[in-house]
């Protein structure tokens, strides 16, 4: 005995067919397309260097000012408040770096020539295979090798150092105005931008992506800011108790922890100075070593042991990856994009990370 079939209710609708799977660029539409936002970020770096840079600064003050909720301090107090000390802080510092800066500026054509014989004389065996090498081309050009060489003087032009300080000062205040109004208003804008959303599940999921996102970069960024720090305060330690002056070990110190936000290129930039530094400051080769030395000590302390444990294997990035972002970045934007290269690639780790169907670009950047 066969069941008669229950015909379908009038509110209930046929199941829709799938969605046809979304079309891919050619490939030379995406190589276009990626040369084209490089040479976007290239022409608008006016505009691009101090957002990157207040949206960096206001990563460093989330965590503070999520603290400072906590004891029912408002945000635009806390901002305001984080914003004022990290000024006075720079000031402070910058007040005791002026005087050792423009004194090695001033020393250092003098010292150099001072420096010369003693490079001449570590280098002597280079110099003779090079004066070897120079014979021989010479003789296998013949009259070829003697060649007259056009050296072109450009003098400074006052106006261009002139018109560049309002150019810096503008910069400047405009990434402490964004900064500040990143930290008090960076909630509100992500909410009304998650609201634009169409559906409800996409805007929690939205939520809690971007609140663990922001979450993660935020301990992250202050977690660097902190041992690159410790690393400056470290190295201007050791200085000190070399015997160098407390101004001028705060200056190196300061110049290593910057120097740290570019890994690998930073720290044998560092060295170098370092090492330059020893031969200026003592005429003995054995003192003139000890602060490279102590340098290389800490920093492979620091890279090696403490930032691993710190971060985790979460937080790894590749080695070539990182090479390849500091050179792309330096190219753009100078000193700024070798400092923001690494924290920005950061962002786009734990973002492709979170993303469904982006896990393995996040993991070829490990």
């Amino acid at each position: 005995m066969s069941t008669p079939q229950v015909p379908p209710a009038p509110d209930e609708q046929p199941p829709l067919p799938p969605a046809p799977p979304r079309p891919r660029a050619p490939a030379s539409v995406v190589v276009l397309a990626m040369l084209a936002t490089v040479y976007t970020l290239w022409a608008a770096q006016a505009v691009v260097v101090p957002v990157l840079l207040a949206m960096f600064f206001a990563l460093v003050g989330n965590p503070i000012l999520r603290a400072l909720r906590r004891v029912w301090i408002p945000r635009f107090v806390g901002a305001l408040l984080v914003l004022t000390i990290g000024i006075a802080a720079t000031f402070l510092l910058g007040r005791q770096l002026v005087v050792p800066a423009s004194e090695w500026m001033q020393q250092v054509p003098k010292e150099l020539q001072l420096l010369t014989p003693k490079l001449q004389q570590m280098a002597r065996p280079m110099q003779r295979a090079n004066e070897a090498a120079r014979s021989f081309a010479q003789a296998a050009d013949g009259d070829q090798a003697h060649r007259v060489q056009m050296v072109t003087v450009r003098e400074n032009d006052p106006w261009e150092r002139l018109s560049a300080t309002p150019r810096l000062l503008g910069a400047v205040l405009a990434v402490v105005l964004l900064t500040f109004f990143f930290m008090v208003y960076g909630e509100s804008l992500q909410r009304h931008a998650i609201a634009l959303l169409p559906h409800r599940h996409q805007k929690r999921l939205t939520v809690g992506i971007l609140q663990s996102i922001e979450a993660e970069i935020s301990r992250y960024v202050l977690t660097i800011v902190l041992i690159n720090t410790l690393l400056g305060a470290a190295v201007a330690g050791v200085l000190v108790w070399l015997g160098i002056g407390l101004q001028e070990a705060l200056l190196w110190g300061t110049i290593t922890a910057l120097l740290n936000f570019a890994p690998y290129v930073g720290p044998a930039i560092g060295a170098v100075l370092m090492l330059l530094m020893g031969f200026v400051t003592w005429d003995e080769v054995g003192p003139s070593l000890l602060p490279v030395i102590a340098y290389i000590a800490l920093q492979t302390l620091e890279g090696q042991l403490i930032t691993p444990i710190v971060l985790g294997r979460r937080m790894a990035l590749s080695p070539l990856v990182l090479i390849l972002t500091l050179m792309l970045f330096g190219f753009l934007w100078g000193i700024v994009g070798l400092l923001l290269a690494v924290p920005l690639l950061v962002c786009i780790k734990l973002v492709l990370s979170r993303i469904g169907g982006f896990e393995g670009w996040a993991r070829l950047l490990e």
